[in-house]
């Protein structure tokens, strides 16, 4: 696809950055997303909130506020009562009143395969936004959530994680990055991005791309939730992990001392993960790893 050559165009999809970035007349920021997947839980109320906090954390993960939310729903009448759908759209509508955000509409399609999101619409400081392409050889890392959430939900459809494990997982991806993101700004971070689909790897090495830097990850301090190690043994993996670990290839190096299992952690995709918050001051969350001079390449030690 073309690149759009607009000055007014601060972020866009270049940097694999996590949501645009747009420069108004009035000097402010309009930053645009779009997110949306598969029910990853049975409850229709929980899979609204964390579609919605899923989405909305783009904009946090650029240090910005959201403004409105369009709903994106696709859905089959005839396989699903009307109540699952209110229950789904009671959700969404719960974490974007709490994310201090309005409901302006949105849009549905007739799909067999249920799916649902948000297209989000927020504002920024331009000065202030975070960007993975500015990311500097002496930088801390730090985690917001912990990891596991793709284990999780694949152990809940398998009935092979507790009723405590997967609660613990939906209460965090349920929760707003909107604490992080403000921490972030008064810490004057400048690099962040949320850790979702990609696997904490994926997203880091993204910013290696945009910043042409190494990062090194200490799995010792990294966040985990409880049963991930054991799940991960019961061979509770998924699809997206394989496929993030094939991507990466060569470009992710995990130390032979550490065993089998966080080599999956760190490519699990995440549903509404928290934000990995790169700077010199942050002190918000686990200090997880480092910023690195070096070639593009994440390494786990």
């Amino acid at each position: 696809m073309p690149s759009s050559t607009n000055p007014d165009l601060l972020v866009g999809f270049d940097t694999n950055d996590d949501a645009g970035v747009f420069i108004m007349q009035d000097g402010q920021a309009i930053v645009q997303t779009v997110d949306f997947f598969t029910p990853i839980v049975d409850d229709p109320y929980a899979y609204g909130l964390i579609a919605a906090a899923n989405a909305l954390s783009d904009v946090y993960a650029m240090g910005a506020k959201p403004l409105t939310v369009l709903n994106i729903a696709c859905f089959d009448p005839d396989l699903a009562p009307p109540e699952v759908w209110s229950e789904i759209l009671r959700g969404m509508y719960d974490k974007t009143t709490e994310a201090g955000a309005v409901v302006a509409g949105g849009h549905t399609i007739l799909d067999p395969e249920p799916k649902f999101g948000l297209s989000v619409t927020g504002i920024a400081d331009p000065e202030k936004v975070f960007r993975t392409d500015f990311a500097q050889p002496g930088d801390e890392i730090w985690l917001t959530k912990p990891l596991g959430t793709g284990v999780i939900t694949t152990a809940a459809m398998n009935d092979k994680c507790s009723d405590e494990e997967l609660q613990t997982a939906v209460d965090s991806m349920s929760m707003l990055n909107k604490h992080a993101a403000e921490e972030g700004l008064l810490t004057h971070c400048y690099c962040a991005t949320d850790v979702t689909g990609f696997g904490l790897a994926g997203h880091m090495f993204n910013i290696c791309r945009a910043s042409s830097v190494s990062i090194e990850i200490d799995a010792a301090a990294l966040p985990i939730f409880p049963g991930v190690e054991r799940l991960i043994g019961e061979g509770c993996l998924t699809a997206g992990g394989s496929a993030n670990r094939s991507f990466l290839a060569d470009n992710l190096e995990v130390s032979e001392e550490l065993p089998d299992w966080m080599t999956h952690l760190v490519v699990d995709p995440q549903s509404s993960g928290g934000l990995a918050l790169i700077g010199r001051h942050i002190g918000f969350g686990a200090k997880i790893g480092r910023v690195a001079e070096g070639p593009p390449k994440v390494i786990v030690r």
